[in-house]
């Protein structure tokens, strides 16, 4: 299996050059939202027709990089470039919100329990919080200096987030108070992160060449990915509760068990298509940003 060909792919073209497409999201219709850090352009795709719409943001760099569906039915995301927060409607009606802090790069964005939306703030070692109306507060007490901040996900009531310059997984509640968990490997450079059914939180590590497993009591273990250097990226957990992994250097998504056990590591057919995030849409197929490529990979698992 391993190195075969990806199961059921389809690949989606963008229709704008260099769009650079980075996270994926399911918006509350259904399709495909995703940020085209490249065109500065946010763009939807209908995973069963497979047509794209792109809208266009204020600024022609700002740089979007993280998106989420929201409590009020919109998409937000950050504008890395821009130092903003914005927030865009169905009908693709967008609002930007400035952040407090200049060059904070805005990164990862995730829904929190509390219904606000939270972010990574990554050059400046901080987390944020946005309302809907715009309201933004931003905590940093208890984060280790050059920590830069990614990716974040929502478990039992916190959010949960990489370091990617710290070499830890940090953890932060709705009051802000942030604690973090050092990872076993040092320098491993933790990014893209995912919550399992199980209670666990599953992460890439692009230096170690690994996924990390972080229990509910903070415990980490790794798991190593056979093919050396593949610069891992993006990881998704699967309708079966399996995990899937983009590795960019190398071209492939990969396929590991719960218990770190390698199930393939896939040859993505368009050639420099490099793989970023992945996510699992709630028809229980894949899809992944090819960012060199400037498409849309779709995976069907079940086939």
């Amino acid at each position: 299996m391993r190195f075969a060909a990806l199961p059921g792919f389809r690949a989606h073209q963008i229709p704008t050059q260099g769009s650079g497409p980075y996270i994926l999201t399911e918006g509350p219709d259904g399709a495909i939202w995703f940020c085209e850090s490249g065109a500065s352009r946010i763009g939807r795709l209908d995973p069963d027709r497979g047509s794209i719409d792109e809208f266009k943001l204020s600024r022609d760099d700002s740089g979007p990089i993280g998106i989420i569906a929201g409590a009020d039915g919109c998409l937000w995301f950050t504008q890395k470039k821009a130092n903003r927060i914005g927030c865009i409607t169905l009908a693709g009606e967008v609002t930007d919100f400035d952040l407090p802090t200049p060059h904070s790069g805005p990164d990862a964005i995730a829904l929190g329990p509390d219904g606000a939306i939270w972010f990574s703030e990554t050059d400046a070692d901080k987390i944020g919080r946005i309302t809907r109306d715009g309201k933004i507060t931003e905590y940093q007490d208890g984060m280790t200096p050059g920590a830069r901040p990614l990716a974040m996900v929502e478990r039992d009531g916190d959010l949960w987030f990489s370091e990617a310059g710290g070499g830890r997984i940090g953890r932060i509640s709705m009051s802000g108070k942030i604690r973090e968990y050092v990872i076993p490997t040092k320098d491993s450079q933790p990014r893209a992160i995912a919550a399992h059914p199980d209670g666990s939180l599953w992460f890439v590590e692009t230096s170690s060449n690994a996924l990390g497993r972080v229990d509910a009591e903070g415990r980490i273990s790794e798991h190593a990915v056979s093919t050396p250097d593949a610069s891992l990226r993006g990881v998704t957990v699967s309708a079966n509760g399996e995990l899937w992994f983009t590795e960019n250097f190398t071209n492939r998504i990969g396929h590991m068990t719960t218990d770190g056990e390698v199930l393939g590591e896939y040859d993505i057919p368009v050639a420099g298509s490099g793989p970023r995030c992945i996510m699992t849409h709630s028809s229980g197929r894949l899809f992944f940003g090819g960012f060199d490529a400037g498409i849309i990979g779709e995976i069907r698992p079940d086939l």
